[in-house]
């Protein structure tokens, strides 16, 4: 098993749990630390596609650790250089935009801030319904950001969302071993 510390911090875009989960899945068979992390809304909302509860149970269970989904648990990340690479999926588009603009405000996004200041690998990947509209600069400024890479893109439903991004969940593992040597996966952006 590899040694790094990856944390896997997910976001509210639910209808991309199943395939985060499997690379999730994926990513605890090949590394010995896999930290969840949740935003306030996946730790608290209930929707069509689950519970927050089962969610969170689903979660513990993959990554044998326990969620931390306050300011408190995900500061110490930085001073303490607690992860060697952290994952954002999904990255939705109001996270998108708080990286964007230096806004540290949530567990997810303090937890970007703290292991920043590291200098060390951030993975995003995308997932929002304005990606090609009001979410599109926050993605030109963050693709222009050391240490941060992206899990290659694409739009999701050109003809019924035609804004819409997301990333091919199934590229983390990939995408995360790309950024450990400080390369991007490449092409990023799907046909």
């Amino acid at each position: 098993m590899k040694t790094e510390k990856i944390g896997f911090a997910l976001c509210g875009s639910f209808c991309t749990f199943e395939p985060v989960l499997a690379a999730m899945t994926r990513l605890c068979r090949e590394y010995e630390t896999v930290q969840p992390i949740l935003s306030t809304a996946v730790a608290g909302t209930d929707s069509r596609f689950g519970t927050a509860e089962s969610f969170r149970t689903r979660i513990e269970a993959i990554c044998r650790r326990p969620i931390w989904d306050s300011l408190t648990q995900v500061e110490p990340i930085g001073p303490r250089k607690l992860l060697d690479l952290l994952v954002v999926a999904p990255c939705t588009g109001n996270t998108l935009a708080k990286l964007a603009a230096g806004v540290a405000d949530t567990p997810v996004t303090l937890a970007c801030k703290a292991h920043l200041r590291n200098a060390r690998p951030i993975v995003l990947a995308v997932s929002t319904n304005d990606g090609l509209a009001a979410n599109a600069r926050s993605i030109g400024t963050l693709l222009d950001r050391k240490h941060l890479y992206f899990v290659p893109f694409g739009q999701d439903d050109a003809e019924k969302k035609p804004t819409s991004l997301v990333a091919d969940m199934a590229q983390i593992p990939e995408t995360v071993a790309e950024a450990l040597k400080g390369q991007q996966l490449q092409p990023i952006l799907l046909r």
